[in-house]
């Protein structure tokens, strides 16, 4: 919900970019910036948008204000948007704006208004509690002369109105909506994700995103060790993530069956382990291509036999560039409802068949020693080879 006419939209900061150092808060605003921008470019925004301290406004036509908050709210490093109203920075004025959203938008139910206001404390003469009062009242007035029946409640309202007055003007607005937070992407280096199209990999790609990282999504096709629909889940799910970046993906689809071939033979036990080592060396391939800093997984500790705290060092011992794992301390439920929260959950549900490589009887504690004795001497080329014969594919989301 949104004030009638409103043709701006708030865009807030994350506060991790604000408590940088001044010369890394300006490289990253910068940077945040420029994603908005790209990101109403792809969807077909005509807007222009401004910087002020802490603070982007998209500028845009009230029948794109729609448009243009769902594609601010979907950048990382955004706390949070409005669509908003612009006014004068008086108590008239805001008042006015006040009774014109009441008039078109409360309907009944509680309400409570919330201001917040920027600047010297003489850049104005009211204070914030002022505004809630004189606003307040003015809710109030406008909605009995339209038949309302006006309730406060300053706990918890249905429905918040709020001020954002600054020093130069103000803005009121009706909704609030939360942005993926974290730091703008590309303010970090690249780093490559390992992905399967399952719950827990978009997830931890999603994450690193998050982070700032632009992520390079790998998937290894398993050959005959995986269902026929895979690799379709797999870029259905990356085109998920895509909702999050204005430049799409690139998913390097690398064809790993005969390398899995080759470790299936030889040995049943550590077959998973095996296995695991071979696609994070097909990682770190990829990340020798593309200038990538590391490799993202999607393991998190004792959810698989693979992914004991013992497993984990031993698939981890396989390369060289650091193994990223953001889920590692969550429970299963805890990753599903992540997934849900992101967007990725309904594709990465789907059948695709890919439990063949587990053994029946799977090693949960394997020595080191062990594993690199048994894994067959040419995994690093194998790798290579198969990284060689990728396909790369751009993804891009249905928003574009």
């Amino acid at each position: 919900m949104h004030p009638p006419g409103a043709d701006t939209v708030l865009v807030r900061f994350s506060g991790e970019v604000g408590v940088k150092s001044q010369s890394v808060q300006q490289r990253m605003e910068r940077q945040l910036r420029t994603n908005l921008r790209r990101m109403l470019d792809q969807r077909a925004v005509d807007a222009t948008v401004e910087a002020e301290f802490t603070r982007l406004y998209v500028r845009t036509d009230p029948d794109q204000i729609t448009a243009a908050t769902r594609a601010a709210r979907s950048v990382f490093g955004v706390s949070s948007v409005s669509p908003v109203r612009e006014s004068e920075p008086t108590m008239a004025a805001i008042c006015d704006l006040l009774r014109e959203a009441a008039r078109e938008r409360y309907d009944g139910g509680t309400f409570a208004v919330r201001a917040r206001r920027a600047g010297q404390p003489d850049a104005h003469p009211f204070s914030s509690t002022d505004i809630e009062r004189e606003g307040g009242s003015a809710v109030a007035a406008a909605a009995e002369a339209t038949g309302v029946d006006p309730v406060v409640d300053l706990d918890d309202p249905e429905l918040t109105f709020g001020v954002e007055c600054r020093p130069e003007r103000a803005f009121v607005y009706l909704d609030r909506q939360s942005g993926p937070g974290g730091l703008p992407l590309g303010t970090q280096e690249p780093v490559v994700a390992l992905v399967s199209g399952g719950i827990d990999s978009p997830v931890a790609a999603w994450e690193l995103m998050k982070r700032g990282c632009p992520v390079i999504p790998v998937y290894v096709d398993l050959g005959r060790f995986g269902g026929v629909d895979h690799r379709a889940r797999a870029e259905r799910t990356m085109q998920c993530l895509t909702e999050y970046t204005p430049d799409g993906l690139t998913l390097w689809a690398v064809p790993g069956g005969e390398g899995l071939k080759r470790i299936t033979e030889a040995a049943e036990r550590y077959r998973m382990l095996l296995a695991r080592r071979f696609m994070l060396r097909i990682g770190a391939a990829v990340a020798d291509r593309t200038d990538a800093v590391g490799v993202v997984t999607g393991e998190s500790v004792g959810q698989k036999s693979s992914q004991t705290s013992a497993a984990l060092r031993v698939t981890g011992a396989a390369i060289d560039y650091p193994v990223h794992r953001p889920l590692v301390s969550l429970d299963k439920s805890e990753i599903t409802e992540r997934a849900r929260a992101i967007g990725t959950y309904d594709e990465a549900t789907i059948d695709a068949g890919c439990h063949r490589l587990a053994p029946d009887n799977p090693a949960t504690q394997p020595p080191l020693s062990t594993v690199r004795e048994v894994e067959p001497a040419d995994g690093e080329r194998l790798a290579t080879e198969a990284v060689e014969n990728a396909e790369q594919v751009a993804i891009w989301g249905e928003s574009f």
